[in-house]
Formats: C-alpha cells, sequence, structure tokens
C-alpha cells in the first residue's frame, strides 16, 4: 500500500500513464495495481486506453499488450504484500500483435472469482467477448456496468461485447499468496468492491477516466434525485 515503486503510474497533461522506465532490472512479477478511494456496487465506469512502446523486460510474455480495470475487489489494505492479484473481477484490456490473429478486447478474467455466464458458472479463468482485434496505438474506449450482484455489462466503442451475472468468490487458486481465509468463502456473491487500473509490464496510458454511481436517491422530491440511479438507497436523499 502506498507505494508507487518507480514512479509506475504518472500523470502528464492529462494522461494517466502506466511506465517502468525507472524500474532496474528484469520485470520480476512486480504487478502493481491504482486503486480508487472508495468501494462502488452499482456504477457506470468509463475510460479511453492505448498501449505505447514494449513490456518490460523479463515481463511474462502473456502481458504484452494486455492491461484492465478490476472491479468488485478485495480491499487492498487487507491484501497481503506478496499477493499477485486482487481477488477480483477483471475487464481486459488487450491489443493485436499479429495481423490477421484475432484477439478481441473486453474480455473478462476472474482472479480468484466465478461468474455465471449463459445460465451457469463458467469454468474459464478469461470469457472472450465478442469485440474485433484493435492494433497499434489506437485509443480504444471501454465502459463497464456493473449492476451490485447481479448484471455486469462489458462495451467496447459503445458496444456490448459481453454480458454474465452473479460475480463471486470462486477458484482462488489463481490468486497466489493472498489470504487464507479467503478460500472458505467461495461462492459468496460480490455485491460490491474496489476498483483498480493494472500494472503488469506493458506500458499503457488512460485518459477521461469517469465513474457514474448509479445508487442514490430516488424520491423525485428530494434535492439530490437522478433519474439515472438503478438502485434506490433512500439513506442518501436529502429535502
Amino acid at each position: 500500500m502506498n507505494d508507487n515503486h518507480g514512479d509506475t503510474f504518472r500523470v502528464e497533461d492529462g494522461i494517466l500513464k502506466v511506465r517502468y522506465d525507472q524500474y532496474k532490472g528484469d520485470y520480476n512479477d512486480r504487478f502493481g495495481h491504482l486503486y480508487y478511494d472508495r468501494p462502488y456496487s452499482y456504477f457506470h465506469l468509463s475510460m479511453e486506453y492505448h498501449f505505447v512502446g514494449e513490456m518490460h523486460p523479463g515481463a511474462p510474455v502473456f502481458v504484452e499488450k494486455n492491461s484492465g480495470v478490476m472491479f468488485h475487489s478485495e480491499d487492498p489494505r487487507k491484501m497481503l504484500k506478496e499477493q499477485n492479484w486482487p481477488i477480483s473481477v477483471e475487464m481486459q484490456f488487450l491489443g493485436g500483435i499479429n495481423e490477421g490473429e484475432p484477439r478481441p478486447t473486453g474480455n473478462m478474467c476472474s482472479p480468484g472469482t466465478d461468474v455465471v455466464y449463459q445460465g451457469k458458472i463458467d469454468p474459464r479463468h478469461c470469457i472472450k467477448s465478442t469485440s474485433k482485434t484493435y492494433y497499434g496505438e489506437q485509443w480504444v474506449k471501454a465502459d463497464v456496468i456493473v449492476y451490485g450482484d447481479s448484471l455486469v455489462k462489458h462495451i467496447v466503442n459503445d458496444k456490448v461485447v459481453l454480458e454474465y451475472t452473479q460475480p463471486q468468490i470462486g477458484r482462488t487458486g489463481v490468486v497466489k499468496g493472498g489470504r487464507p481465509e479467503m478460500e472458505d468463502k467461495s461462492g459468496v456473491l460480490l455485491k460490491e468492491g474496489f476498483i483498480a487500473l493494472q500494472s503488469e509490464g506493458q506500458p499503457v496510458d488512460f485518459r477521461n477516466v469517469r465513474i457514474k454511481n448509479l445508487e442514490g436517491c430516488k424520491d423525485p422530491k428530494a434535492k439530490n434525485y437522478k433519474s439515472y440511479y438503478v438502485k434506490s438507497n433512500d439513506e442518501r436523499c436529502t429535502y
């Protein structure tokens, strides 16, 4: 916590950059995450990303043009130092590598979690989306809409590319170095959690990162009523 090793995450010219130029030696599995400081349950998260440059020497081959955003994550203040990934759900961002070889983006990956896809828990660690492949350094718009522990939608360039339901704690074996007590919570639905951008060894830029809370006061008489709220929370109403 609170260690931005090698100035990995930095903001320059209004762009949030993930870089490794200050790392010494090989990457050595120094995975990192930049967390927002509060959890969300019902929300719409939007951003643009693009990949730049080459992955850091020694980074695992699977991280080439690979990044993502984690949500419904466990609290980073409770994670152990050597834990490789947070128990969470990921909207994975991928870029095309070889011309003509499909490599869709906006996929779902599940470090320590499971989801229900097409009516049943899907055994795959990652579920591919229906997006097309994006090559080079073009900017790609990515949105994820989350309704608590029910529906999740992945959207790429304004097209829904993947939907699933019931995110839950599951195959914690994917996560190495995590808290042992989490292994006893398999099947517990994830109603809320923290949000984090990834650092896995591939330089990447993010811009226009925005979040809209979809839970709040739905009483039209209240001062803070919003028509776009999906879940009602009358305790937040002010008059």
